[in-house]
């Protein structure tokens, strides 16, 4: 059974999630905290599988203790939850080391669906989130910016997963929505990045942000 650390200063939502938990016999709550100081005691005690971090904490950000919990315990995979859908906020998520971010609308809808991507080490978005991502996706590919990058070298197929990829869809989903196999995915995957010549799934999201299809932050 995989251990997940709930951090949220709203007693209700806690509540809320571990019920939504508990419906899964393979996951439990191993432990919580109402701010910063107690989620980063518990997650550095427990060391559990999945911290899920609310991006607004009294006493510091999700982002902030996203970097720190990543130094600490870099095994335990950090989901965000936020009321926040603007993608500053994700792509902030996502450079301190989480692996998930959710919308707090939307939550019970795809909590297990995100707790099990990260198992899976597979970056998650809620379908909201991916929604805004992919319409920059597509205002971009008209633009010269994009047409005249090392993004312009790639194939039409490359180009259609680059954009799934960078709304945080898992391997399994583009394979099932393009209709091929997810072993075609793996490999369509690792041609872009050599193309591109990046390294992670993060590295993609960035260099979206750097050709303008993203805001990018510091």
């Amino acid at each position: 059974m995989k251990k997940i650390v709930l951090i949220d200063d709203h007693d209700t939502f806690r509540a809320g999630l571990r019920q939504l938990i508990e419906k899964h016999s393979d996951f439990e709550v191993a432990g919580e905290g109402a701010d910063a100081r107690q989620g980063e005691e518990a997650v550095r005690t427990i060391k559990p599988d999945i911290a899920v971090v609310d991006l607004s904490l009294p006493d510091k950000s999700g982002i902030q203790l996203t970097r720190i919990l990543k130094g600490a315990v870099p095994e335990t995979r950090i989901i965000i939850v936020s009321m926040h859908s603007k993608i500053d906020y994700i792509l902030g998520a996502l450079r301190a080391g989480a692996i998930g971010y959710i919308v707090k609308e939307s939550v019970s809808g795809c909590l297990h669906n995100a707790l099990e991507a990260a198992m899976q080490d597979e970056y998650y978005l809620d379908s909201a989130l991916s929604r805004e991502i992919a319409g920059r996706l597509l205002e971009a590919a008209e633009s010269s910016d994009l047409s005249d990058s090392t993004y312009g070298n790639l194939t039409a197929r490359e180009q259609e997963i680059f954009r799934l990829l960078a709304q945080g869809a898992a391997a399994a989903d583009i394979a099932d929505k393009l209709c091929i196999s997810a072993k075609t995915v793996t490999n369509h995957r690792a041609n872009i990045l050599s193309k591109l010549d990046l390294h992670s799934t993060v590295d993609l999201v960035r260099y979206a942000a750097k050709l303008g299809i993203l805001e990018d932050i510091s």
